[in-house]
């Protein structure tokens, strides 16, 4: 009886980079994933850092129609990241949008010289000619000379506490067309709220709401990113929150979007106004009027 051939067992394709990863674009840089430390030197997917990429991949999702808008207004865009630390969302933003066009500035603001220096000459080993890297704090940036009279969009991903207020600060001061934020840590009026804690228990049962140390520090941070919004909304922009990701992958996931309206819309701005100054009164933060002033 003749012997069976056992037939050949099929070999599974070898997956690519692009099943690895479905996010990337042709003509994506390799080696800038590899030097941010999002692919290994093999090429192959870094686990540790799959989820900082989805996050910041989201994000360009919502950046790239407001590079686009402004591009198309005035011919030119210039975006500025505060806080921004190693420039993931600079890089990663300049490889897909400006790199292929011959307009489009990227500038990190970040206060630690020794990131600065790493991200430039990053950018300068890339070609990538049209960043800049400011080391520097948002006060010293507002009059920085490598910095554009016209700043386009502003953005602070995960800045910690009050990072992200002076990037609003930033950004109403350069009457940016757009701020993309996405806050982190906010300590500051927790810290004012629990100064005030037993005074605001003997005035009103709404103060149950943040009586315990956790709740403190939760509701003060809902209670700044609400105070932020209407901070925008009373210089006339138009605020959307949303989620940045799903929550299995961040905590810090609350996406502030703010586009600049024109004309006409003042009415909008001093309800913001009215009612940003009556939560300051109401919750006994009077002493943050400065920081959320309009």
């Amino acid at each position: 009886m003749a012997k069976q051939r056992t037939p050949h067992a099929t070999s599974r394709p070898t997956p690519t980079l692009q099943d690895q990863l479905p996010e990337l674009r042709a003509g994506q840089s390799i080696e800038l994933l590899k030097e941010l430390h999002i692919l290994t030197r093999e090429g192959k997917l870094n686990q540790d850092t799959r989820r900082k990429l989805k996050q910041v991949y989201h994000l360009v999702q919502f950046i790239e129609p407001l590079l686009q808008e402004a591009l198309d207004a005035r011919g030119d865009v210039a975006l500025a990241d505060h806080g921004a630390g190693k420039s993931y969302l600079g890089f990663i933003l300049y490889d897909l949008f400006c790199k292929q066009r011959p307009q489009g500035w990227v500038y990190g603001v970040e206060a630690r010289t020794e990131l600065v220096e790493r991200s430039a000459a990053l950018a300068q080993r890339l070609g990538f000619e049209r960043m800049g890297f400011l080391a520097c704090t948002v006060a010293e940036s507002l009059t920085h000379p490598a910095l554009p009279a016209t700043i386009d969009l502003v953005t602070a991903l995960h800045a910690c506490d009050t990072a992200t207020d002076d990037a609003i600060a930033f950004g109403l001061a350069r009457q940016a067309r757009c701020l993309v934020l996405v806050p982190c840590c906010q300590a500051e009026v927790a810290s004012v709220m629990r100064q005030h804690k037993a005074l605001q228990l003997s005035r009103t049962p709404l103060a149950e709401l943040w009586r315990h140390p956790l709740h403190t520090r939760e509701v003060g941070s809902q209670i700044t990113n609400v105070l932020r919004c209407l901070q925008l909304e009373a210089h006339g922009y138009q605020v959307t929150v949303t989620e940045l990701v799903g929550w299995e992958h961040s905590m810090k996931n609350e996406l502030i979007l703010a586009k600049r309206l024109g004309p006409g819309h003042t009415g909008k701005a001093a309800q913001a106004r009215a009612r940003l100054q009556a939560i300051l009164d109401e919750l006994g933060l009077q002493e943050l009027h400065t920081r959320f002033a309009v």
